[in-house]
C-alpha cells in the first residue's frame, strides 16, 4: 500500500496543478477608449457669434431619477406607473428571479447532501413470507478536486449578475420610452395648436372672400382657392390627430394599460419649456454606467467560468457517500442498536473513451467566450457612438431652434402685414395665402424641433446609462 501511495501521489499532484489552471484568467478585452467625447467639446455658438439660450443644468439631479430634471410632474407620475405595471419589465424581473434560483442550485453542489428514508418491504414464497422495515440517514459529497463545482457556481453567479444588469437595461429603456413618447405627444399637441391657428386663419379668409365675392369685389377663383386651403388645413389636422392617437396607444402599452382606457391630456410643448443640459462626462465612466455593458461583462465572466467547468469534466471526479440506519423484521426494533447498519463509500470516476465529447465541449466553451468578448467590444463601440450621435443631435438642433424661433417672429409679422394689405386692397389674395402658408409651416417646424430636442435629450440620458457625473465637464 505504501508503494502504491508513493506512485499515485505524484500523479495526483500533477492533476491538481492542472486543475488549478482549468479556468483561464480572463483578461479585459482591448477596447479603444477615447479621452473625451468629440462632440462634448464642440462650440455652442452660431457662425455669426450668436450665443444660444442656456438650458437648466442637470448635474445636481440624482442619476437614479433622471426624469426629475425635466421638472414635469405628469412625466414623473407616468414613469412611476410604468415601473410598477409594465409587462416587459415584469418579464425581465422574473428572469432575474430565475437566474438567482439557478445560482442557488449551483451553490448547493458545494454542500453535503443529506437525506432520510423510511420504508417497508415484504417478500417470500407462498408458504413463507417475511417483512423488513428500514430507516436510514444518508449523506453524499463531491470533492471538488478540479474546480468543476466552483466553476459552475461562478458561471451561475455571473449569469445572475448579468440578468440583473439586463433588468436595469430594460428598466432604463422603459423609462426612456415613456419620456420620449410623452414628449412626442406634447410636440404633436403643439403642432395641432399651430394647425388650429392655421385653420382659423383659413376660415377668416373664406369669410372675407365670401363677403367680397358677394359684393362683386373679387371673382370666384379667390373664393374657391380660400375654401380649398381651408379643406386642406382641416385634412392635415385630422391626419395629425391620427398620429397622436397612435402615440397615445403606444404610451398606454408602456404604462401597462389597455389603449381604450387611457387618454393623454393635451399639453403642447411650449416655446418657453427649458430642457436640462446633460453633461456627457468621460467615456471611461460610460463603461461603468451602462447596464447593457455590465451585462456583456458578466456574460464574459460566465463564459470563461464554463471553460473551466468543461475542462474539469476531463479529469477524475471523487464522490464520498455514507449511510446509517436500522433494519429489522419488527418495526419496533428498527431504531435499536442491535439493528444498526452502515455504509461508507468513495468513488472516483474518470472518462477514458468519450468519442471526443469533452474535448468538443471545451472547444465550444472557448468559442462562446470569443463570442461574448466580441459582443462586449461591439456594445462598447455602439455606446460611444450613441453618445456622440445624441450630443451632435442636440448641438445641431439647438442651432436650428435658434434660427427657427427668429423665423417664427418674422413670419408672424409678415402674415399680419399681408392680411392688412389684402384687406386694404393693396395686395392679392395669393400674397396673403403665401404668408399664411409660411407662418403655418414655420410654426409646425418649430414645434417639431422642440419635440426633437426633448426626445434627443432623453436619448442622450439613455445612452449615458441613465445618468451623468461631473467628471471631465468644463
Amino acid at each position: 500500500m505504501n508503494k502504491l501511495a508513493m506512485r499515485i501521489a505524484p500523479l495526483l499532484a500533477a492533476l491538481l496543478l492542472v486543475a488549478c489552471s482549468s479556468t483561464p484568467v480572463l483578461d479585459a478585452p482591448a477596447v479603444p477608449v477615447p479621452a473625451a467625447f468629440k462632440e462634448a467639446s464642440q462650440p455652442v455658438t452660431a457662425a455669426d457669434g450668436t450665443t444660444w439660450k442656456s438650458a437648466q443644468p442637470a448635474e445636481a439631479q440624482a442619476r437614479g431619477q433622471w426624469w426629475l430634471a425635466f421638472h414635469d410632474p405628469v412625466l414623473s407620475a407616468m414613469v412611476d406607473e410604468a415601473t410598477t405595471a409594465n409587462a416587459s419589465l415584469a418579464v425581465a424581473a422574473a428572469r432575474v428571479k430565475q437566474a438567482r434560483a439557478l445560482a442557488g442550485l449551483a451553490e448547493s453542489d458545494r454542500s453535503v447532501q443529506l437525506g432520510a428514508a423510511v420504508g417497508a418491504q415484504r417478500s417470500g414464497a407462498t408458504s413463507q413470507r417475511s417483512t423488513a422495515y428500514q430507516a436510514s440517514l444518508s449523506a453524499s459529497y463531491e470533492v471538488d478536486l478540479f474546480g468543476r463545482v466552483a466553476a459552475g457556481v461562478s458561471a451561475a453567479q455571473a449569469d445572475a449578475s448579468g440578468s440583473e444588469a439586463t433588468y436595469r437595461s430594460v428598466l432604463l429603456a422603459l423609462q426612456a420610452d415613456v419620456a420620449q413618447t410623452y414628449f412626442r405627444i406634447r410636440a404633436t399637441d403643439a403642432e395641432l395648436a399651430a394647425l388650429a391657428k392655421s385653420v382659423d386663419l383659413r376660415q377668416q379668409s373664406v369669410k372675407v372672400n365670401q363677403s367680397r365675392f358677394d359684393n362683386g369685389d373679387i371673382g370666384e377663383f379667390d373664393l374657391v382657392r380660400a375654401k380649398t386651403e381651408l379643406a386642406a388645413a382641416r385634412a392635415e389636422a385630422i391626419g395629425l390627430q391620427r398620429q397622436r392617437l397612435q402615440l397615445e396607444h403606444a404610451l398606454a402599452v408602456l404604462l401597462g394599460k389597455p389603449a381604450a382606457d387611457f387618454a393623454a391630456q393635451s399639453n403642447p410643448l411650449l416655446e418657453a419649456a427649458l430642457l436640462p443640459a446633460i453633461p456627457a462626462g468621460l467615456p471611461s465612466a460610460l463603461l461603468e454606467r451602462r447596464p447593457d455593458i455590465t451585462a456583456a461583462q458578466r456574460a464574459m465572466v460566465a463564459s470563461n467560468a464554463r471553460i473551466g467547468q468543461a475542462r474539469a469534466a476531463m479529469f477524475p471526479a471523487l464522490g464520498l457517500s455514507a449511510a446509517g440506519g436500522g433494519e429489522s423484521s419488527a418495526l419496533s426494533n428498527v431504531l435499536k442498536w442491535s439493528s444498526r447498519s452502515w455504509l461508507l463509500g468513495a468513488l472516483m470516476s474518470v472518462p477514458i473513451i468519450d468519442g471526443g465529447r469533452n474535448k468538443a465541449n471545451v472547444a465550444r466553451s472557448e468559442a462562446v467566450l470569443e463570442e461574448s468578448v466580441a459582443a462586449y467590444r461591439q456594445n462598447v463601440l455602439v455606446a460611444f457612438a450613441e453618445v456622440e450621435d445624441n450630443l451632435a443631435g442636440l448641438r445641431i438642433l439647438a442651432g436650428q431652434s435658434e434660427q427657427i424661433d427668429a423665423g417664427v417672429v418674422l413670419a408672424r409679422r409678415s402674415a399680419d402685414l399681408a392680411q392688412k394689405l389684402y384687406q386694404a386692397g393693396r395686395s392679392s389674395y395669393l400674397d396673403l395665402l403665401d404668408a399664411q402658408r409660411n407662418l403655418a409651416l414655420i410654426e409646425r417646424n418649430a414645434a417639431q424641433l422642440r419635440g426633437s430636442q426633448a426626445v434627443t435629450t432623453v436619448a442622450l440620458i439613455r445612452s449615458l446609462g441613465g445618468g451623468w457625473d461631473n467628471a471631465g465637464v468644463n
